[in-house]
């Protein structure tokens, strides 16, 4: 079986992760911030919806920091993990 790769804009990736799991903090846990993306987990319904629409915000202004790189395309293997 050959080795299967599939690349996705990383900037797509992060845009419907966070339209999708934003308000459970999966947005956060996919930029690699996990301190944060459990406090937004367990806290985050505490500001009524604001810290999602921040987080919307950031993720459309594309100011989510280099938490995928300097690439442009997000590489998972055939088993579906996420490879740099």
């Amino acid at each position: 079986m050959a080795n299967q790769t599939r690349k996705i804009n990383k900037h797509i990736f992060v845009w419907v992760g966070n339209f999708l799991f934003g308000g459970l903090g999966v947005d956060r846990f996919l930029r690699g911030q996990i301190g944060l993306g459990l406090v937004k987990l367990l806290f985050g319904w505490l500001t009524l919806g604001i810290w999602p629409l921040v987080d919307w915000i950031i993720s459309l202004s594309k100011a989510y920091g280099n938490a995928f790189g300097n690439v442009e395309d997000i590489t998972f293997d055939a088993q579906g993990n996420y490879t740099k």
